[in-house]
């Protein structure tokens, strides 16, 4: 078996790798600073929780499972379509959303501590899930209101919002090794 083909597979990661120095997504990383610093504690016992220092390590990338699987299976519900599905997916969406408090609090807490290059990945990281639970909600909404092709449109392309939201969070956590000090 021959290598992967280039163009096709790495691809994604080359974006990812092509944001660490594009100096124009440093206007957003700086939007993303401001909203930081807004939303989270600079310092003190509730800082260090959200950077996982219960844990001993940090917490965002444990989070995350929570809202991307609520979802996953959601979406694997509108598909499958059995019995009960369309209630059972809007409770999952529901969760999913509750989840994403603390995931998006400990993802904006560690912002501070990457390095600049990691900062411009995470902000659009950031940005991308932000579409993506915008997309969710706009899904629980519709299905609330009985809109019943809209709900699983809107929730399968919010899956996917966070699904290349998820890509640039790996690339963060794993081929760029941040957060670099820890909780």
């Amino acid at each position: 078996m021959g290598a992967l083909p280039d163009a096709g597979w790495s691809s994604p990661f080359r974006v990812a790798e092509r944001l660490e120095h594009e100096p124009a997504v440093d206007r957003l990383v700086d939007v993303v600073r401001r909203v930081a610093r807004s939303l989270t504690p600079a310092s003190g016992r509730l800082h260090d929780e959200l950077r996982g220092r219960s844990l001993g390590h940090p917490a965002h990338g444990v989070l995350t499972d929570l809202p991307i699987g609520l979802w996953v299976s959601a979406v694997a519900l509108d598909v499958t379509r059995p019995p009960g599905h369309a209630a059972a997916s809007r409770r999952l969406l529901g969760l999913g959303l509750l989840s994403a408090v603390p995931t998006v609090l400990t993802g904006l807490t560690d912002f501070g501590a990457l390095s600049p290059s990691a900062r411009r990945v995470a902000a659009v990281h950031a940005v991308t899930n932000g579409v993506g639970n915008a997309l969710v909600a706009s899904s629980w909404l519709a299905r609330r209101s009985g809109r019943t092709r809209l709900g699983p449109a809107l929730s399968a392309a919010g899956l996917a919002a966070a699904g290349a939201g998820a890509l640039l969070g790996g690339h963060i956590a794993q081929a760029m090794k941040e957060p670099a000090d820890g909780p």
